[in-house]
């Protein structure tokens, strides 16, 4: 008789799972998403009251989440948080601040490169960490972007930090491999969020996305939120190292 193989599940009921940048867009997505599949979340966030509130929508709607007011700039607090392991920890938080490469202000290219590379590098150091002195293997997962990939006008220090980002994890992945913490990206196109709103509200920025994205829409939160819940479970155990592109075919040429 032929032994058919299995699909691994999704389901990762009892994982404690930390999200950043949950309070809003595509930090809150993906929390849900883990939620959905049964992690426990953290959700973790500077601005409280937002947190808070995406907290309670999410505890209202029957998931396990709390919330923690967290300062990913602040690296002895990132510590502090995931003293604890993590079986999941995704990194959400990040901004741009959009100028001509020669107009472009040390504050800031400062101010960008402390939340999207060295947050993003010390969160996974400390959440590394915990599970390696714990003895566990683990899931990390940056949400990176399409711009880790490819250039853009105006986005000269937000591109130098995504792709910052996908270098510092394919070394990070060979580091961890052998201890069972896997460590990827996902990478979206432009995606409506409140935070990009204004750019969609551009006619000729509109534009310009509509004509790189082969794919006749923008990518809405929903569209990131499956890739979340791959990388976070056993569905993708052989995953480690790589990029996953959610980018309506704008790097396909």
């Amino acid at each position: 008789m032929t032994s058919l193989p299995k699909t691994p599940s999704l389901d990762i009921t009892g994982k404690r799972a930390l999200v950043t940048g949950a309070s809003s867009g595509i930090g809150l997505g993906c929390a849900v998403a883990l939620a959905e599949v049964g992690a426990h979340v953290v959700c973790a966030a500077r601005g409280a009251q937002a947190l808070n509130e995406a907290v309670s929508a999410m505890q209202s709607a029957g998931l396990s989440a709390e919330a923690l007011q967290l300062d990913q700039t602040d690296i002895p607090q990132v510590y502090a948080a995931c003293e604890d392991p993590f079986d999941v920890v995704v990194n959400s938080a990040g901004f741009a601040r959009q100028s001509a490469a020669i107009d472009t202000q040390v504050k800031d290219y400062d101010a960008v490169f402390d939340i999207n590379v060295k947050g993003a590098y010390f969160l996974s150091a400390a959440a590394a960490r915990s599970l390696i002195q714990a003895g566990k293997p683990g899931s990390i997962i940056h949400i990176s972007s399409q711009m880790g990939h490819v250039g853009g006008v105006d986005r000269a220090v937000y591109c130098a930090t995504k792709h910052a980002v996908e270098g510092m994890v394919k070394a990070m992945a060979i580091e961890w491999g052998k201890v069972g913490i896997r460590i990827n990206t996902i990478c979206p196109t432009f995606t409506r969020t409140p935070l990009s709103q204004p750019t969609f509200d551009d006619p000729e920025r509109f534009a310009w996305i509509m004509d790189k994205i082969k794919l006749p829409r923008a990518a809405e939160v929903s569209d990131i939120m499956g890739a979340v819940q791959f990388l976070a479970s056993d569905a993708s155990a052989m995953v480690t190292g790589t990029a996953m592109l959610i980018d309506g075919g704008w790097t396909a040429d």
